[in-house]
């Protein structure tokens, strides 16, 4: 036996398991005795770690230093380790990766690959530089090309080592040791170059993929160098492949290099990413576990509408002031200008107050908020350029209607402008893990508008189904706020769609659903709160019930004279009184004819139908169905049973109830699950009765007396 002083008790850690607690000799700890083998065996052991001579211990807190042959002295009790990669290991994978055998470097790379998700190998592995030589091996080219002539008997051998040293790169990388503005320019273009390449191997395009997007999500610097080497043209065509990795990567890589372009440059991106073809190989590539690579793309593409959201109108800019004359223009074309100067004002500002703008005086003023800003009037302009025909009919439509009703277009536009953008959450980043894609959006070169225009059609509609005034406006714009995020919800796969959705939503549509909704939440919120209290009420009664007994008829020969016995419950529902009877009762027993009892305290369980003891006698194969559904035993200390057949179902119920009340098991009967519906509906509907002011008695009405005669008859002619 060691020394007391060389045995110390530590815990040792494992990424996601709970710690082992043991006892570790410090003098045999890091000899290569069979003692201390075996003792790291057992700990990798009950881990399910395979391969424990890879593993060596390390401090879990303060420098994380390695347990050596020079510090093993200094453990001390209630020491925290951690269970980590050798040093050794990766030194040995090192040597074996830069050795000249095929097949010694393809094992230690598929190894190295696997360890170097480990923080502890990939800190040790990097400062041996590991992952310059990595780099190198990529890069290059010389490493593997002087393989060559061996690879022609086996070429798989090259895509093997080539997939497994990306992925080790790639895993190394991941973990932030070294910085990635390190990687050289030769690397880039060589990884670029696996990625342009019509035909190559699927597992080193996958990981390719992956390291471009981290370098473009990681470095400013690195962007640059890829958008020079790789564009979204070349990535397009990634998603015409069947694989669904290489769809989802190359989506990701497409949005982090959106995310990093110059904001000069992004509309030039969004445009080519616009183009039909191109729409059309997106929309044939959806699927569910690319919904938030999609998604992202999607957000990405809206927040190039932020500038213009954020940008207000200059009244002064006779530019910006032509586009309000233009539409003036549309709406009003056979209107000539008069001669005169105030005449043509005063022709103006009317105008400008029937397309319902806040300020007929001066428009500009009503786009100087931001947002929506300069977007609202975007959105207004292509409204009336490309829908001419719809615009003219909602502008007209507004100016035949009473003052009181009508719609004022211009505020109008410029209020679901802002209610759009704050919907589709335009200059937010997206959200991680969010999945709120929507198809439709890439089915036109100008989703966004071609969205406005079916939105503020419907925002016409619902004014004239509401019949509303302008003192109404913010009413509606709630109700048209609603009715928009519910036709999202259902993610229509076409504008063409989204236009039947919003169709069928209606303001009385809407007005149903609320009321729905409401009631379902009130009739979810007050159940809670009175359930329990039904529950209890029900129990009440079922005790109660207990407390005034029951008759039951004794198995037997049919031939003899049938027999009954009586069970009550004691009033302080403490004991069972029970006893034979010669003939059914008439009403209450006196528990001095029941000489039996039980005590509530000795009483086990309650058992029904086939699982009754006297239902599992011979002589109860003779039994109908309807005995069984009736049948019900208590039993109670020591292995007794009473057992029952009750009259009808609901005495069944009654009793089953109440013997599991007293048992504080929970009541499971057909009777209690109807008792509780009706009493809930019941006290549901009195809680919402208007009942202010109203005295609600505390007994209820007397009986009227009987009539004198019953000489009377109703005349239904």
């Amino acid at each position: 036996m060691p020394p007391a002083s060389d045995i110390v008790k530590v815990a040792i850690e494992w990424p996601g398991a709970n710690a082992q607690l043991i006892e570790i000799d410090q003098v045999l700890l890091l000899t290569l005795s069979h003692t201390h083998a075996s003792k790291l065996c057992r700990v990798c052991c009950r881990w399910s770690l395979s391969g424990s001579e890879q593993f060596a211990l390390r401090y879990a807190e303060g420098p994380q230093l390695y347990i050596t042959e020079q510090n093993r002295g200094d453990i001390k009790n209630g020491s925290i380790l951690r269970l980590a990669i050798s040093p050794v290991t990766a030194r040995q994978l090192l040597e074996r990766i830069q050795s000249h055998g095929i097949d010694a470097r393809l094992e230690a790379l598929k190894e190295l690959a696997k360890l170097s998700a480990d923080p502890s190998f990939a800190t040790e592995f990097i400062n041996m530089e590991g992952l310059a030589t990595l780099a190198r091996l990529v890069e290059s080219g010389t490493q593997y090309e002087s393989y060559i002539p061996l690879f022609q008997k086996n070429i798989m051998h090259f895509g093997e080592m080539l997939a497994f040293t990306l992925t080790a790169f790639l895993e190394l990388m991941d973990h932030g040791i070294i910085s990635w503005d390190l990687i050289s320019v030769s690397f880039i273009k060589q990884i670029a170059a696996y990625v342009n390449q019509p035909m190559v191997d699927v597992s080193i395009l996958q990981r390719s993929l992956a390291i471009l997007e981290s370098m473009v999500l990681n470095s400013h610097s690195l962007y640059q160098r890829v958008a020079q080497e790789t564009t979204v043209t070349q990535l397009i065509t990634h998603l015409q492949v069947s694989n669904q990795e290489i769809q989802t990567y190359a989506i990701a890589l497409i949005n982090a290099l959106f995310l990093k372009t110059p904001e000069d440059r992004r509309q030039e991106m969004a445009s080519t990413l616009a183009q039909k073809h191109l729409r059309g190989i997106i929309l044939n590539v959806i699927k569910a576990e690319m919904a938030h690579q999609l998604y992202v793309l999607q957000v990405l593409t809206f927040n190039l509408l932020e500038e213009r959201m954020m940008t207000k109108m200059d009244p002064n800019d006779q530019t910006q002031r032509d586009i309000i004359f233009e539409l003036r223009r549309i709406a009003f074309d056979g209107d000539s200008d008069p001669s005169g100067t105030e005449k043509r004002k005063a022709i103006y500002i009317k105008d400008y107050k029937m397309l319902g703008f806040t300020n007929p005086v001066n428009p500009a003023i009503d786009f100087t908020q931001t947002p929506p800003g300069m977007l609202a009037l975007d959105n207004m302009l292509y409204l009336a350029k490309v829908h001419q025909d719809t615009y003219i009919r909602i502008v007209l439509e507004n100016c035949s209607r009473e003052d009181k009703h009508e719609c004022p277009f211009g505020r109008s536009a410029i209020e679901l402008t802002r209610m759009l953008c704050d919907i589709l959450q335009v200059g937010e980043l997206p959200n991680e893990g969010c999945n709120d894609f929507h198809p439709m959006f890439f089915t036109h070169e100008r989703a966004w508008e071609e969205f406005f225009c079916v939105c503020i059609q419907l925002l016409n509609k619902t004014w004239k189904e509401m019949r509303a005034t302008a003192e109404d406006f913010n009413k509606v714009m709630t109700v048209v706020r609603e009715q928009i995020t519910r036709a999202l919800a259902m993610k229509p796969p076409s504008l063409e769609q989204l236009r039947v959705k919003l169709r069928s939503l209606s303001y009385s549509e809407v007005l149903r659903l609320r009321q729905s909704e409401r009631m379902s939440q009130d009739d979810f919120h007050w159940s809670q709160r009175i359930q329990p209290e039904i529950l209890e009420l029900i129990k009440q009664q079922r005790l109660s019930r207990l407390c005034e007994g029951s008759c039951f008829r004794k198995l037997g020969n049919r031939r003899r004279q049938e027999k009954f016995w009586f069970c009550r419950l004691s009033l302080n529902h403490k004991v069972l009184h029970y006893g034979d009877l010669d003939e059914s009762p008439q009403g209450e027993v006196p528990f001095e004819l029941l000489t039996d009892t039980i005590p509530v305290s000795d009483i086990k369980a309650v058992l029904t139908g086939k699982d009754c003891p006297h239902m599992k006698e011979k002589s109860a194969l003779k039994q109908n169905k309807e005995v069984l559904e009736l049948a019900f035993s208590i039993l109670y200390d020591p292995d007794e049973a009473l057992n029952f057949v009750a009259t009808n179902k609901y005495e069944y119920c009654i009793w089953t109830d109440g013997v599991s009340a007293l048992l504080g098991k929970e009541l499971g009967s057909d009777l209690t699950r109807s008792d509780l519906d009706t009493l809930m509906s019941m006290e549901m509907k009195l809680r919402l009765l208007d009942l202010e002011n109203i005295a609600i008695p505390e007994a209820p009405p007397p009986v009227p007396k009987e009539p004198s005669t019953y000489n009377f008859t109703y005349n239904y002619g």
